[in-house]
């Protein structure tokens, strides 16, 4: 461990001093943009999520003009809490629920698509999200026909209040399958069912349920690869979200060989609908993580997605943050802390809303 904070020191007193003859943006510091100029016309929706860097109004209503200015579709994520109890005994729904989607829905930004993404299972994606207090609904297995309905009402309501060009079903699906195998095929019972209601309510709303490409790519065991190519192959367009530094993923042929994977696992579109890289070196003592890195790398990354994108004829890419949320962070509870600063650095502008390398090439392509 003192090896490698020796050598993250180093790195960024490396960076500082060519921070220092770069001009106040740090246009240069990472070299040339010359791996962009294969992209002539952008062919591939470019946006973010609404995830907010800090708890203040200003903060929020400054991410969602960020978003206006420099994204062509963007994403709102409904995934605190489901108001169970409400849907299976048809009661009023808490207003603790809906003052979040009105909220969202005041803010819905004019002349952008929209990607809703809906999470039907909770942080842990070993089970179902739970209720506004807290509990679980009973049952025997993820298809009994209560679930079924109670979540195809969530789904429903949802569609009804923001009418989004793309509908993620439930997030980071393929997870289920990895930390609660014995719910797979109920799992995959329960979308069957939902899966055509929903086409037959929507019939030219485009679905998808998001899969996690690091837990894809580097599935565990290895036989769970082919099952999630093939539960793929289900949705209108294969949604990825993707954070490659949590599979040890750091430089260009390591992203390209997992996007070089991911194209021969369907022939269904791709959109990636979260994705990000670590802009600097990320310590996490209570999970006992270090990773290292910097903008650079974050920029690398970056640059090999939208060429993907590019060459592949992606529907969109999704960063997950806009910027560095330190000032969000500051206000977590202890308990979760530490998963809140996985993806913490993963901002196009740091946490002082300094434009980072990537940033740069964000533009460059969003203005092609």
């Amino acid at each position: 461990m003192n090896t490698l904070k020796n050598v993250a020191i180093a790195s960024s007193l490396f960076l500082f001093f060519a921070c220092s003859k770069s001009d106040e943006k740090n246009t240069n510091v990472c070299g040339s943009d010359d791996l962009l100029e294969q992209i002539d016309t952008r062919n591939f929706k470019m946006g973010f999520t609404s995830w907010s860097y800090g708890p203040n109004v200003s903060d929020i209503n400054d991410t969602y003009l960020f978003i206006t200015g420099n994204a062509d579709i963007y994403s709102e994520q409904i995934d605190y809490k489901i108001p169970w109890k409400a849907w299976i005994n048809k009661t009023e729904l808490p207003e603790e629920f809906t003052n979040i989607i009105q909220h969202k829905l005041s803010k819905k930004i004019p002349n952008h698509q929209f990607l809703l993404s809906v999470s039907l299972l909770n942080n842990n994606r070993n089970d179902l999200l739970e209720d506004f207090d807290g509990t679980i609904p009973d049952y025997t297995s993820l298809n009994n026909q209560h679930i079924e309905d109670a979540y195809f009402n969530h789904l429903k309501y949802l569609i009804g209040k923001f009418n989004p060009d793309y509908l993620v079903m439930v997030i980071e699906a393929n997870e289920l399958l990895l930390h609660s195998a014995e719910k797979w095929e109920q799992y995959k019972l329960l979308m069957s069912k939902i899966r055509p209601r929903i086409k037959t309510a929507y019939p030219n709303l485009r679905i998808s349920e998001s899969l996690t490409l690091h837990n894809w790519y580097k599935a565990e065991p290895s036989s769970n690869i082919k099952e999630i190519s093939d539960y793929a192959e289900n949705m209108d367009f294969v949604s990825i979200s993707f954070y490659p530094y949590f599979k040890d993923l750091h430089y260009a042929e390591d992203f390209q060989r997992a996007f070089n994977f991911l194209h021969t696992q369907t022939s269904k579109p791709f959109a990636f609908v979260e994705t990000a890289h670590l802009a600097e070196n990320l310590q996490v003592d209570g999970y006992d993580i270090f990773i290292e890195s910097d903008e650079c790398a974050q920029k690398e990354y970056l640059e090999i997605l939208l060429l993907n994108a590019y060459n592949q004829d992606y529907e969109f890419i999704i960063w997950w943050t806009h910027r560095d949320y330190d000032a969000l962070w500051a206000t977590f509870p202890n308990e979760v802390k530490d998963l809140g600063k996985l993806w913490k650095d993963t901002g196009l502008l740091d946490e002082n809303g300094k434009e980072r390398s990537a940033y740069k090439s964000w533009k460059t392509v969003f203005s092609k």
